[in-house]
């Protein structure tokens, strides 16, 4: 049975800062009122169903990623169990991304993601952000400003606001822990 995160006003706050937006810009993409957004950013107010599917949808995230498999308790603050992940996809890409970290208040994320054979972004793309990553297992090319790295497993990487873009080349999926500052997703 599926959960509420319990943190579903803070991740929609770290989501709309992510990406520079005020509370205004915010809710007028969600046709609400500043206070109503406000309330929920501050966990004062639950949205409903249907205003989740909205940010999701906005943010090009599953509904299921504002849920958790785990019931809450002492450790869910600072623990997450491998089955309790938050996963994103996009079908898009073929990118397949586990949340490693409680939730999107820190001052980082960590993301467990997985490019599948033959995926790729299709344009490269600049975040206000600083990234790092470790190469588990396969095989990736990283560009960083028309700078080509093919990384491999033990690799690792660190930008923060090149324009980037990543493609798997390889035949097995890439396995990359991936930190990003400040949280994205």
């Amino acid at each position: 049975m599926l959960r509420s995160s319990g943190q579903i006003g803070h991740d929609i706050r770290a989501l709309r800062q992510s990406r520079g937006w005020t509370l205004i810009e915010l809710a007028e993409e969600l046709d609400r009122s500043i206070g109503w957004l406000s309330q929920v950013e501050r966990g004062t107010s639950e949205p409903s169903l249907s205003d989740l599917r909205k940010v999701a949808k906005l943010f090009n995230f599953p509904l299921s990623f504002f849920f958790s498999n785990s019931p809450e308790n002492e450790e869910s603050d600072h623990i997450v169990r491998s089955q309790s992940r938050r996963i994103m996809h996009d079908d898009l890409t073929g990118l397949r991304e586990e949340l490693l970290s409680p939730d999107l208040g820190g001052r980082f994320e960590m993301v467990r993601s997985v490019f599948g054979p033959g995926t790729m972004i299709e344009a490269p793309m600049t975040r206000p952000t600083e990234e790092a990553g470790y190469i588990i297992s396969g095989q990736l090319t990283l560009t960083l400003d028309h700078q080509v790295y093919e990384l491999n497993a033990g690799d690792s990487f660190r930008f923060a606001g090149e324009t980037f873009h990543w493609q798997n080349k390889g035949s097995e999926d890439a396995v990359v822990i991936w930190v990003i500052a400040p949280p994205i997703y």
